[in-house]
C-alpha cells in the first residue's frame, strides 16, 4: 500500500502535469482560487494534505470534467490524508523526519551513502539502542524508554525487506561506519554479522569505501537518493543534528547521482566488501575474554 506521504507526491504530480497541459502559470493558479503562491507550489511538490473542496476547485479549473478521473482524485486525496504507521511513534519521531520515513517505505530504489553510521535500514536492534543512547544522554533523565521506542521504530522500517517488491538498495559505507566501535565489540559483530547477511539478499548491495582511497567528492556530508516506481522525480535527503533537507531540483539531483557512482567506483567490490566485513568481524572486533 502507497504511504501518504507518496500519494501526495503523486496527487501534486498529476496537478502540476494538469497545470502544464492548460498552460496556466502557478501564479494564475493560485489568483482563480484564492490561494498564495506558496500554496500552489506545496500541493504540486507534495508538501500539503489537500481538502476534497481544493481538489475540486483545481480539477474545474483544469477542466476534468470525465467523471471516473474525477473519482480517482477524490480516492487518491483521501487515501492521502491518512495516516501512515509511522505516526503511532510520533513522541519519538522528530516532525522533520517523518516526511522520509513516509517515502522511505514505498521507494523503489534507496542509494546511500553514510560517513558515520549504519543506514538506519541496516541497523540490528543493539546497534540503533547504542546510537539512540548516545545522542540522548545528558538532555534527559529518562533516556531508555524513548530508546526503546526510537529503536522499534527502526525496526519496523526494515519491513521494507519483507514486502512483496522489496526495493533495491545500495549502500556505500565509509570506512569508519564499520570501524567506529558503537555499543562495543559484541555489539559491532552482530552488526557486522547482519550486514553480511543482508549483502547476499538479491536486492542489496553494500560496499565498503576504504581509507586507501583517499580525498573523495563527499566528504562534507552522507546523503540518500530516493527514486519511485510511479512517481516522477527523485528526492535527495541529507540529515543534520536538528533537521534535515530534501533536494529535488534536477541538476542538484543529477550531482549527487555523479558523486554516488563516483564513491562506488572508488569503493571495494560489493564481493570484496562482504569479505572484508566479515574479516573485520573475525579479527578487529574478536572476542579475547
Amino acid at each position: 500500500m502507497d504511504s501518504p506521504t507518496v500519494l501526495r507526491r503523486r496527487l501534486g504530480s498529476e496537478f502540476r502535469r494538469l497545470r502544464e497541459q492548460t498552460g496556466l502559470q502557478a501564479k494564475a493558479v493560485a489568483d482563480t482560487l484564492g490561494f498564495s503562491a506558496a500554496k500552489v507550489s506545496r500541493i504540486e511538490s507534495g508538501q500539503t494534505t489537500l481538502k476534497e473542496s481544493d481538489v475540486r476547485a483545481l480539477l474545474e479549473l483544469y477542466g476534468v470534467s470525465d467523471e471516473f478521473e474525477r473519482r480517482q482524485f477524490i480516492s487518491l486525496t483521501r487515501r492521502s490524508t491518512q495516516r501512515g504507521w509511522w505516526h503511532d511513534y510520533g513522541d519519538a519521531l522528530p516532525d522533520w523526519f517523518q516526511t522520509y520515513v513516509g517515502l522511505e517505505a514505498d521507494a523503489a530504489l534507496i542509494r546511500a551513502y553514510e560517513a558515520e553510521l549504519v543506514p538506519g535500514i541496516f541497523q540490528t536492534a543493539d546497534y540503533a539502542r547504542a546510537t539512540f543512547r548516545s545522542s540522548l544522554s545528558g538532555h534527559r533523565a529518562d533516556t531508555e524508554p524513548l530508546v526503546a521506542r526510537r529503536a522499534g521504530l527502526r525496526m519496523q522500517r526494515q519491513e521494507i525487506f519483507t514486502r512483496p517488491t522489496p526495493p533495491s538498495v545500495r549502500a556505500v559505507l565509509n570506512e569508519a561506519v564499520l570501524r567506529r566501535a558503537v555499543g562495543g565489540p559484541e555489539v559491532m559483530r552482530g552488526q557486522l554479522a547482519h550486514l553480511v547477511e543482508l549483502a547476499q539478499r538479491p536486492t542489496v548491495v553494500i560496499q565498503v569505501l576504504p581509507f586507501a582511497a583517499g580525498a573523495h567528492p563527499a566528504m562534507s556530508m552522507a546523503f540518500h537518493i530516493l527514486s519511485f516506481s510511479d512517481v516522477p522525480g527523485q528526492i535527495v535527503y541529507a540529515e543534520a543534528l536538528t533537521s534535515s533537507l530534501y533536494i529535488e531540483k534536477e541538476s542538484d539531483i543529477a550531482r549527487h547521482e555523479f558523486v554516488f557512482d563516483q564513491l562506488a567506483e572508488s569503493a571495494l567490490s560489493p564481493e570484496d566488501s562482504l569479505s572484508w566485513m566479515s574479516e573485520l568481524a573475525a579479527e578487529g572486533y574478536r572476542d579475547d575474554s
